[in-house]
């Protein structure tokens, strides 16, 4: 099994250093012409010590080394700095990290690490570079006069490729979710509970839209998946949509093909919205939000309604207090169209009855509109992109959907749903909600056989979407980040929450960034690595914590979020 550094210091009987002599000299039998290597015990504290090694290079150049040497009492290696660091039983191997790379010719490199002590704080066996047993010397220092009970100040740092800046702050992430069937069906509780729990080979949904039927009797159809979904996940927020009013409250008499609430009418669908968040809320389903209307600008032949935005605008300051026990929504156009929300928002008793902007991504790319909305921030209303769909990848033969090794799949998951994912939290989106949870080009599968997907399993789509939603978690802050050349590749956000700094790192590069080093803005006591690619859901990878600083390793065409606890 792989240790990783990142482990906490193991407890131990501590037994302290003899208070003279704290370096330890080598065996005097190591003799060797390849390296020569100098090793000092600098500090020291119960149950563990700081250790310095500065390894000489004797022998011909060297673009890649490993240092390795053996402990015989037990000691343990926690953290590691300007290398990386990896322990099997007694064995120790330290690997050039991406900062101190090849060496010359009577070359000196330098690393240090933490260790836990065992019993006592002997010297280590010999030193080898890649094999070659190494000569040896002392560096005396002396301890402290009452030694520490906790580590020591930070070790040295290396040069970063990414730094955050929790101090510069952008937007507060209300969450990432998806939608209940709207029109007949719902998610078991099994299937609810893998779409929003955050346990192993679950998603971690934290929002999850539903419709609003103009059918009062269809309410209860969803009220087992909404419940567990509240019940199930951490913080989950429920929003609702509705697609129409009841036909007879409309100017062409019919649920589909959009047509107009009639005016005389808009006091009845206040009543209509109203009545169904208090039937949910009577269930044990609190609604969080409630939206006037899904898509006011498209009038398909199935459920819709026409709206303009200054007529979503008297509807909202004149009916929308009249909605109850939830914060409405304007309006949910189909790009992000401002002519439906801007006039909502420049009418004070309007928009103070309302409590977010909502608008989909069909086309609000190419509008120019996926960015920052200005207006919205200024007037202090979170913005959620709440729908999108978008699978045009070949589901048929070898590209079946169900096949999680699908490259047209994956590249349609990284390259246009994440990407957008990754834009519209740098645009301070508050949220972002895609179309089904249950589909099979989605995060769950629906077992529709053509495309090969077992029902409730989850999908690849649904690990990748997951490196956002399970682990950058409602109420975090996304925060600023500056990247070195190395980490140009590298699309990536940051965000500051619950006593971590989360990374979201999206490569969708041809090239593996290797050893990237990154600085988090204070010590790291955790790091965890998971990685989603054509071949990996959301696994766990080695990291090398140093103080402040973390290093991973990218892989190319990927997905995966850094989390550090401090």
């Amino acid at each position: 099994m792989r240790k990783r550094i990142t482990t906490a210091l193991a407890s131990a009987a501590g037994v302290l250093l003899a208070s003279a002599a704290v370096a330890v000299a080598l065996p005097a039998g190591a003799a060797a012409a390849g390296c020569s290597v100098k090793y000092a015990v600098s500090s020291q504290w119960q149950g563990g010590f700081n250790a310095d090694v500065a390894v000489t290079n004797l022998g011909d150049p060297l673009t890649s080394w490993a240092v390795t040497w053996t402990y015989s009492a037990g000691q343990t290696v926690t953290q590691a700095w300007n290398a990386t660091v990896t322990q099997s039983g007694s064995a120790v191997t330290a690997r050039n990290a991406s900062y101190n790379g090849s060496v010359a010719t009577n070359q000196t490199v330098s690393f240090g690490f933490s260790g836990s002590s065992g019993s006592t704080n002997p010297a280590p066996a010999s030193f080898a570079v890649n094999g070659v047993t190494c000569t040896g010397a002392t560096t005396p220092t002396t301890p402290p006069t009452t030694p520490p009970t906790t580590p020591p100040t930070t070790p040295p740092t290396g040069a970063a490729d990414i730094t955050v800046n929790a101090a510069t702050k952008y937007q507060t992430v209300d969450g990432f979710g998806a939608a209940t069937p709207i029109w007949g069906g719902t998610w078991s509780t099994a299937e609810t509970q893998t779409l929003v729990g955050l346990g192993a080979g679950q998603l971690g949904l934290s929002i999850v839209r539903t419709g609003i039927s103009p059918v009062s009797g269809e309410w209860s159809t969803q009220v087992n998946a909404l419940k567990a979904a509240k019940s199930s996940g951490s913080g989950v927020k429920i929003l609702a949509s509705p697609w129409t009013a009841p036909a007879a409250w409309k100017t062409n008499n019919s649920r589909v093909n959009g047509g107009k609430l009639k005016t005389d009418y808009y006091d009845d669908y206040a009543g209509h919205l109203n009545s169904y968040v208090q039937y949910m809320r009577g269930q044990g389903v609190p609604i969080d939000v409630t939206s006037v209307q899904n898509e006011p600008d498209w009038h398909p032949d199935y459920d819709s309604m026409d709206w303009s935005g200054t007529e979503l605008r008297t509807f909202v300051r004149d009916q929308g207090a009249k909605v109850q026990n939830t914060k409405l929504m304007v309006a949910e156009a189909v790009n992000m169209n401002y002519g439906y929300t801007d006039p909502t928002l420049n009418d004070a008793s309007a928009r103070n009855n309302i409590g977010y902007i909502g608008g989909h991504l069909y086309g609000t790319e190419d509008s120019g509109r996926l960015k920052p909305y200005t207006l919205a921030e200024q007037n202090n209303k979170p913005v959620w992109m709440t729908e999108w769909n978008f699978h045009e990848a070949d589901g048929n033969g070898s590209n079946i959907w169900g096949n999680p090794g699908n490259q047209a799949v994956w590249d349609e998951t990284l390259d246009d749903i994440m990407r957008t994912v990754h834009k519209s939290m740098e645009s301070n989106w508050n949220a972002y909600i895609w179309w089904y949870g249950k589909r099979y080009y989605s995060f769950i599968g629906d077992g529709e056989a053509a495309y090969g997907t077992t029902a409730g399993a989850p999908l690849k789509r649904g690990y990748a979407f997951s490196q956002y939603a399970k682990y950058v978690r409602p109420g975090y802050q996304r925060v600023a980040l500056a990247k070195s050349s190395k980490a140009n590749p590298l699309e990536v956000t940051a965000y500051s929450g619950g006593g971590k700094t989360t990374l979201v790192v999206l490569n969708r590069s041809n090239t593996a960034v290797s050893n990237a080093v990154l600085q988090a803005p204070q010590n790291i006591t955790r790091a965890e690595h998971y990685l989603t690619s054509r071949t990996d859901n959301a696994a766990a990878q080695p990291t090398s914590v140093n103080g402040a600083q973390v290093t991973v390793s990218v892989p190319a065409r990927s997905i995966s979020t850094v989390v550090l606890t401090h």
